[in-house]
Formats: C-alpha cells, structure tokens, sequence
C-alpha cells in the first residue's frame, strides 16, 4: 500500500514547530478545510502504516525528529524530565531510570522490536492512536465492511447498539508511567500546560486524548515522590516480539520491614484508555504479599478490564490474563 500524497514540514526548534501546527491548524477552524490538514511525525511507527491504510490523508506531515531540544533524560530538581523525543531504546538503557524507576525501563523495552524501540519515542508512545479489529485495516477492508464509528461510519461493529467506540489503547508505556504519577507538558503558540498523565486520555476510543490540534507533547516529568519503588510490567502478545499487548499490566511497590507500604497498578490494552486499578493501593497497604492477596488484587484488576472484540483474541481470555499478569506482577514485585 503507498502513501498518499503530502507534504513534509521539517522543523529545526520547537518554536518554528508551533509556528507550523499553529498555521495549518487554523485553516480547520476558520473553515478553509474541514479536516486537520497537518499530522505529526516523529518515529512514525504508528502514522505511516496508518496513513498506508488511508486512516489519515493529511495535506501536510510535520517531522519533528530534528528538534534536538526534546531529547534527553535529565535529572530535574527531585525528579526526572524525559523529552518526548527521546527514543524508546534509550529509556530501556537508562541507567538511571533503571536504578530510580525500573517500570518504566521494563515497559519500554518490550515495545515491538529493537528497530521499532530505536524509531519509536516517548512521546509517540504516550500519544498512540487506539487501535480496533475493524479500524486497523486497509482502505478496501474498510469499505467491504461499512467502515465504521472511528472512520467513515456510524456504526461500531464491536458493540453494535452503542454510539460509543470501543478501540482500545495498546502503548506500553503509560501504565508504566501512571503507577509513577507521571505528569506531561503541553506546548502551543499561547504557552505551556503541565498536566498529569491520569487526566490526558478520555476513556472515548475516537477523541482518545486531551490535545488539541495545535499542541504538542514535548516532556514527561517523573516525581521524586515515585523514585525507587520496585516495579513490574507483564503483557500478553501473540508473538514475542513486534505485535501490541492485548493486555498489560504495570505494577509498582515500595516495602517497609517486609509490609507493603504503598503500591500503585495500572492496566492497558483493555479499555479505550490506560488505566489505574482504583482500590489497588488500598488492598495492598500495611500488608505482607502472599498468593491470596496477589490473587485478590488480580480480582481487583479483572474487574477494571473491559476488553471487547477489538483484536483476534476473545475478551475472557485477555480479561483472565490481566488477572494473570496480576497476581504474577504483584508477586514478582514483591520479592524483587
């Protein structure tokens, strides 16, 4: 499948970036074109096999891989600043997420495959388009079948009598980096915004984040507060490398004299969003982890899955491993 026709924007800096986003962007609002004309690229992982399919046909691709001041990792204060830019190889070899935030490290290193890791980046990753069985097809599948509410039509074939869409969010990353409490910066033309990781993604499978057209993700923040907790994330693919997770899980502890004396959890691949196990920290708190309470915490963590018909494995199965993965998680952070 080729590409459709375009034109590329290559930024040197940030400001010349928003310069850019901003322009093309006001076409849509003033009415010149009725869709986003521009679509950003960095690793471009997910976005050029999207645009092969013809899910985005943009006038313009803004390639914002040449902005130098949006790489790195960097010790900020008590904390730790990531730019969006920064691949996702590196987070894995960090030595200093590593040592600090070792969930972070573990997810990151099992994006797709190496190739993928050295393209993909941070930000990319935290931005991933979600992803469905009926929407993740070529341009002739698509029509064959009606398309469907996140493309060209109005219905939803996973959940037929519902105007909601369902396409779940496959990144590895952002559960990871909703169990460190990991808060975002936003850049326009206007000025910057910062905020936290848990308030950007919406729970709607079509308008999946809170970002405007004419915004960037340009730096992740770590909190000293989340330093040094042992952590874990498990995830269920078909095969061992390359595909997304179909279920994921993330899981964070921190112990005191064998107690456990905070813990956070956080699932992906199974809802529209990546999400926190409300009650997680809770159940866990003062407690000494054995099989009974790991089991009870992938109870927990099942209950919070809501996995439809949106990838080639049934929704029980990929609701059982989250509970699986769970219990495994929990105990392998536990004794770490």
């Amino acid at each position: 499948m080729s590409l459709p026709q375009f034109k590329l924007l290559r930024p040197r800096t940030l400001e010349e970036a928003l310069s850019l986003l901003t322009k093309h962007t006001d076409r849509v609002a003033a009415g010149d074109s009725p869709t986003p004309s521009v679509r950003i690229v960095a690793g471009g992982t997910d976005l050029v096999p999207s645009m092969r399919q013809k899910l985005f046909e943009p006038q313009y691709v803004l390639d914002i891989r040449h902005i130098a001041e949006l790489r790195g990792i960097r010790q900020q204060g008590s904390g730790v600043e990531i730019g969006a830019l920064t691949s996702l190889t590196t987070l894995g070899h960090s030595d200093l997420l590593r040592r600090r935030y070792p969930v972070l490290t573990e997810a990151a290193a099992t994006v797709a495959s190496p190739l993928l890791r050295n393209m993909g980046t941070i930000g990319g990753n935290i931005c991933l388009d979600t992803r469905c069985l009926w929407y993740n097809q070529s341009l002739t599948w698509r029509k064959g079948c009606g398309f469907c509410i996140k493309k060209d039509g109005n219905l939803c074939h996973v959940a037929p009598g519902g105007t909601r869409c369902w396409a779940v969010f496959s990144g590895d990353t952002p559960p990871a980096l909703l169990c460190l409490n990991a808060e975002i910066e936003i850049a326009s033309a206007t000025g910057l915004r910062r905020l936290p990781l848990c308030e950007f993604y919406t729970g709607d499978g079509i308008a999946y984040r809170r970002l405007r057209p004419n915004e960037l993700v340009t730096r992740v923040f770590l909190p000293e507060s989340c330093a040094d907790y042992r952590g874990v994330y498990r995830k269920l693919r078909v095969r061992g490398s390359i595909d997304y997770p179909l279920a994921g899980v993330a899981v964070v502890i921190k112990r005191s004299n064998g107690h456990v004396a905070h813990a956070r959890l956080a699932v992906t691949a199974v809802n529209p969003a990546p999400l926190l196990v409300k009650g997680a920290s809770e159940l866990l708190a003062g407690k000494v982890v054995d099989e009974a309470l790991a089991e009870a915490v992938g109870d927990l963590a099942a209950k919070t899955a809501k996995p439809l018909t949106t990838s080639a494995l049934t929704p029980e199965y990929r609701r059982e491993m989250i509970r699986v993965f769970t219990k495994r998680a929990v105990l392998a952070a536990a004794s770490n």
